[in-house]
């Protein structure tokens, strides 16, 4: 079984607590409705949302895949750290054991949020992963990303901090 590990870097001119109430803790509520022609809905199907649960995302008919579930592994809203396993789904081409995300916000000197993410993937067998596989992949989480910020830029009061 082979390993691939990237890291990726965003920065964002949204504070760290809202982007991470919006994007992680709130996301079963959220991304479904601002991307319901992607993201038909999210559903916590273990636990209460934070470490230990199994989180459910089901697709819009009509693209290419179904759903994926995945495990999260650490949530805390103190540090900004968000720790997840995918372990179902058809993303995963059968040639796939896992992959493990680990996302890390982090309060920039401007006010708004560097977003550090690793990724790591979990090949069974031989297989390989090629760089517009992980591309494709990066591409749709960075697009989901992009629609909350410009959704929080849009609505200053959404998922302020009191």
């Amino acid at each position: 079984m082979g390993v691939i590990t990237f890291t990726d870097e965003q920065t964002s001119s949204i504070p760290p607590a809202r982007i991470f109430k919006a994007t992680i803790v709130d996301s079963h509520n959220l991304i479904p409705k601002l991307m319901p022609q992607t993201i038909k809905s999210i559903e916590i199907i273990q636990g209460d949302g934070g470490a230990g649960s199994i989180k459910q995302i089901n697709f819009a008919q009509g693209g290419n895949f179904s759903y994926m579930k995945h495990y999260i592994d650490e949530l805390n809203e103190k540090t900004y750290t968000y720790k997840y396993t995918l372990i179902e789904g058809d993303a995963m081409m059968d040639k796939l054991e896992k992959i493990s995300f680990e996302v890390k916000l982090e309060a920039a000197p401007n006010g708004g949020t560097i977003s550090k993410m690793t990724s790591k993937y979990y090949a069974k067998g031989d297989f390989v992963l090629t760089e517009e596989e992980i591309k494709a992949g990066k591409e749709k989480a960075l697009g989901m990303y992009k629609v909350v910020e410009a959704y929080l830029q849009e609505n200053p009061d959404a998922y302020a901090c009191a």
